[in-house]
């Protein structure tokens, strides 16, 4: 696991859904995930037909969505980005074990403390899900 993710963002296995980093600019991250079929959530969401929830399809959105907001704008006192809404969610071919999943965040704009941003994420070229979603960025307290 890369140093660079660990350091990007708070999350750590087994909540963390980003291998690699591939590409990033200022205002794009591209990501990928690995789908170990060994996860525990296969075990009870359709264990007949193990699919992937959407629920964490989206989570490999946000925290590339995070590690981008990590790298636009840094902060000595920690800052993590927290999200705070979801919209105009679509899931459009289901995630199986075994996928590999890239992940694209595009940051929009923001408007005082809202930070917009867009994520596809893909499976072979097709597309598994799109989503737009805004984090607020907040002092880290522990």
């Amino acid at each position: 696991m890369a140093e660079d993710i660990l350091n990007a963002i708070p999350h750590r296995p087994p909540f963390l859904f980003v291998d690699t980093i591939v590409e990033q600019t200022d205002d794009r991250i591209v990501t990928r995930k690995r789908i170990n079929p060994e996860e525990e959530f296969f075990k009870g969401h359709y264990p007949d037909y193990p699919i992937m929830p959407g629920v964490l399809v989206c989570e490999c959105v946000f925290q590339a969505g995070a590690i981008l907001m990590s790298k636009k704008y840094p902060s000595p006192t920690r800052q993590v980005p927290v999200l705070s809404r979801i919209q105009n969610v679509k899931f459009r071919n289901p995630v199986f074990p075994g996928s590999v999943l890239e992940v694209r965040v595009d940051y929009v704009s923001h408007a005082g403390p809202a930070h917009y941003m867009k994520g596809i994420v893909q499976v072979d070229g097709k597309t598994a899900a799109t989503l737009e979603f805004t984090v607020m960025l907040i002092e880290e307290a522990r």
